[in-house]
């Protein structure tokens, strides 16, 4: 939605407007759902052209509905010196965010795999600056290319498709699913530490 149109008369009822479309996306995706903007406008009791003011496409308002994690790091201040440390937090971090939000995890892969385009804000590789930055006393050692291709290593280990595989194929619990996540984070990193550089 326009930031003009939410900042243009009767505010406050736009943001509860869009506050009820944001909560009824919510549920339905906690459901397991996957909602349309006309889904989430009936669920919601409001008006689908009402609906589309607010968000134009599926992916805008599933968007809107993720609790968003729009920060340029994870680390701690000041960060830690060792480099298992650093990234230790962020994949500490990425799991439990994870699993806190696996149903709108789910909804935006399901997306992601789906016949939209692939411009889904929350598909466009936010952890792996995290993991980059948590990765950089490596640079010297590996090399940019190599922080660069262990952080999409360890990203792919902390993330929903890995969690979704754990839980639904290997059927572990959810607290097993994210203890073998971290240990596949720190057997990555320990490989990472004891490998000379080619």
């Amino acid at each position: 939605m326009s930031t003009d149109y939410l900042e243009s008369g009767r505010t406050r009822q736009k943001q509860r407007t869009r506050d009820q479309l944001i909560a009824a996306a919510r549920e339905l995706i906690t459901a397991g759902d996957t909602p349309s903007v006309e889904e989430v406008a009936e669920a919601a009791g409001i008006s689908r052209p009402t609906a589309y003011r607010y968000f134009a496409s599926r992916a805008e308002l599933l968007a809107a509905a993720y609790p968003e994690t729009a920060v340029a790091s994870v680390l701690p201040d000041p960060p830690p010196a060792a480099v298992d440390e650093r990234v230790a937090a962020v994949a500490e971090f990425v799991i439990a965010r994870v699993q806190e939000h696996e149903p709108q995890q789910r909804a935006m892969l399901r997306l992601s795999l789906g016949d939209v385009p692939h411009e889904l804000p929350l598909r466009q590789g936010r952890v792996i600056p995290w993991f980059v930055e948590a990765l950089a006393p490596m640079a010297d050692s590996i090399g940019e290319e190599g922080v660069h291709r262990l952080a999409l290593a360890l990203r792919a280990s902390c993330g929903i498709e890995t969690r979704v595989w754990l839980s639904d194929v290997a059927g572990l619990a959810p607290a097993e699913v994210s203890a073998l996540q971290q240990w596949m984070v720190d057997a990555l990193l320990k490989q990472a530490l004891e490998t000379p550089p080619a």
